[in-house]
């Protein structure tokens, strides 16, 4: 089973995917925990490219081909590996944020992530929770969150509020589009009511069996 945790910056995905892991952990499943831009060696390498710097440091076109390349690599030293054995894989991020935040800078090139994707890709997660929450909380939580790390990983969250809008807007049309796979999760309130949100899903859906 592959599971992804999307919605834009600071909407406590990384909290949650790392809630979900322990809770299939508890249920004496294999879990890897892995997240992207990153989930590998290259990959991670590649991550520090984009998340770092200034905001045009990258045309939108450049930026797809290094999410691409990261993916790749994401994909063939972490994902399916883990997959194959057996392993739940959830993941912090995946192709559809490259279909949104590229998208969001230029909606032609929309076509340009779907056609990479099937090339170098082809594989989309099995389920993917989208966070939900109000643009305006989500940066000053990413702010907030980014201003005591060591390192400034700031580069998309510097682009500022209208940016933010656009990418929930971006995140809630692809649920639109693909309501079989995304289960938009509302993400106002605590961790822990955040997260009962997301085990009922789970528990209604079982879409990993015992």
């Amino acid at each position: 089973m592959f599971i992804t945790f999307e919605g834009i910056d600071g909407s406590g995905k990384s909290t949650q995917a790392r809630r979900l892991a322990e809770y299939f952990r508890a249920e004496g499943r294999e879990v890897v925990l892995t997240r992207e831009p990153g989930g590998s060696p290259g990959a991670e390498e590649i991550r520090r490219l984009l998340v770092e710097g200034e905001p045009e440091r990258w045309s939108a076109e450049t930026e797809i081909l290094l999410f691409t390349a990261a993916r790749r690599d994401h994909l063939e030293r972490t994902v399916l590996p883990a997959l194959e054995r057996g392993a739940i894989v959830i993941s912090d991020r995946f192709a559809d944020s490259t279909r949104v935040y590229q998208g969001v800078a230029q909606p032609e090139l929309r076509v340009l992530v779907d056609n990479l994707h099937d090339l170098m890709i082809g594989r989309e997660p099995d389920l993917t929770f989208i966070l939900d929450i109000d643009p305006a909380e989500g940066l000053a939580r990413g702010m907030h969150r980014l201003a005591g790390a060591a390192i400034d990983e700031s580069r998309f969250e510097k682009r500022g509020l209208p940016f933010q809008e656009s990418l929930r807007e971006g995140f809630l049309g692809l649920a639109a589009e693909f309501p079989d796979r995304f289960r938009v999760i509302p993400a106002e309130g605590g961790p822990e009511e955040v997260f009962g949100r997301i085990v009922g899903v789970v528990e209604a859906e079982s879409p990993c069996p015992a």
